[in-house]
């Protein structure tokens, strides 16, 4: 089969979407990938074909000030979901669209796949007819029953104050997406396609919403019947460099915060200055978006500005992280504790879910650095952290060794006209 697949930079987001990209391929399919000019060698790593976003905003370095949403604008929860959905939901829904349809007419797909967030990609597959998926490369982040809303940092209900409390949270959650559905309705009716109630029921429209984590990881909820969790890609970026481990017995601590900008600089001079305060080796990663020299180390604090975690967790005692899912979960996978200094997007969230199994200690990211190095001696100190890491890493990577995520793309319908139908589209 072919696949035309739909991605847009979200930087944690990337090594995943691109590793279902690496599995199909591995399986003898082929596909397009239609993203960011930033991740061109991360496709032409896979060996799909690449192909640019032109009307879609799209970045073309990997620069602050190239960045589509530029998040550490907004002030407040209800100013970054406004910003993601006059950036990338809904706001440039008939560019996507465009774009997308543009890209079939050119070389005929069997199916679309698409970035969650992307829906003007699915609405332009929608109207070829052709079958979608949904990409929800971390925890489900659509507003249900079960579910506290997506960036809150709120545990899971208790009794019935706590099912109240999320069903004012998530009613109020739906309409404040909604007050952004206008450009999405206005680009489906351009396709001559019915207008939706509500923004997600785009993911409706779709014949899978593929969930990539761990069930065992997020937090029971009732889905949609084409929700599924297909377990999560475990891959590293491309751009990650060799690991550099200072010599020594000391136990190894591993900090890896965001890959795009989050002003972290500060957050990681704290973690050097608690490292530098405990018998530990450490290797801090800065990420592209931070220059390694801004975040001074020592002989036996290691600053780089990429490692490759799939290499350093298995060695490591204890990780630092932000909590973006891709990180916390390859410590898990890796049965690694990890101390969390969430700064946003679904970072609170990943935080409550690790916690629920006791493998985490989670910060605010303005934590001193004798927080932080006291939060780091409890995680070496206390078996208990290390032995429930163990224990949830053991079953995601079940998950993630499963091939669910293969056997839910290759069991969508076929969509075999001719070209001519999807060329007169």
């Amino acid at each position: 089969m072919h696949y035309l697949v739909a991605l847009w930079d979200g930087g944690g987001t990337v090594p995943v979407e691109i590793g279902v990209v690496r599995r199909l391929l591995a399986r003898g399919h082929t596909a397009t990938v239609l993203a960011d000019p930033t991740l061109a060698p991360d496709v032409a790593d896979t060996g799909a074909e690449f192909r640019s976003w032109t009307r879609a905003p799209h970045r073309t370095s990997q620069a602050p000030g190239d960045d589509v949403i530029k998040d550490w604008e907004c002030r407040t929860p209800v100013a970054l979901l406004n910003r993601l959905c006059e950036r990338i939901i809904t706001g440039p829904a008939a560019a996507y669209a465009a774009d997308v349809r543009e890209a079939l007419r050119e070389r005929r797909a069997h199916a679309v796949i698409a970035s969650g967030p992307v829906l003007g990609a699915l609405v332009g597959a929608e109207s070829m007819g052709l079958p979608t998926v949904a990409l929800c490369a971390n925890i489900y982040n659509r507003p249900v029953p079960g579910i506290p809303p997506f960036g809150s940092g709120l545990g899971p209900a208790r009794g019935p104050l706590g099912r109240a409390r999320d069903r004012a949270m998530n009613a109020l959650a739906a309409r404040l997406w909604n007050r952004n559905i206008a450009p999405l309705n206005a680009a489906r009716a351009e396709l001559g396609l019915e207008p939706l109630r509500e923004i997600w029921e785009q993911w409706d429209r779709a014949a899978l919403v593929l969930v990539l984590t761990s069930p065992a990881f997020d937090l029971p909820a009732e889905l949609p019947g084409n929700v599924r969790y297909v377990g999560p890609v475990l891959d590293d970026p491309v751009w990650s460099g060799p690991p550099a481990v200072p010599e020594g017995y000391e136990p190894l601590v591993v900090v890896g915060l965001s890959s795009t900008y989050m002003r972290q600089a500060d957050v990681l001079r704290r973690i050097v200055a608690a490292l530098r305060r405990l018998p530990v080796r450490a290797v801090v990663t800065t990420g592209p978006a931070i220059d390694p020299a801004e975040i001074p180390g020592t002989e036996k604090v290691q600053v780089v500005r990429s490692a490759p975690h799939a290499q350093l967790f298995p060695l490591a005692d204890v990780v630092i992280t932000h909590a973006g899912h891709g990180t916390l979960i390859k410590a898990l996978a890796a049965g690694v504790p990890a101390l969390c200094l969430p700064m946003g997007r679904d970072q609170g969230d990943n935080v409550v879910r690790a916690a629920r199994h006791g493998a985490v200690i989670g910060l605010k990211p303005s934590a001193g650095p004798d927080q932080i190095a006291a939060a780091v001696r409890r995680l070496l100190e206390d078996p208990s952290f290390r032995r429930n890491a163990e224990a949830l890493g053991g079953r995601i990577r079940a998950d993630a060794d499963s091939t669910a995520l293969l056997d839910a793309l290759e069991d969508l319908p076929r969509d075999d006209a001719p070209h001519g139908r999807l060329a007169s589209a």
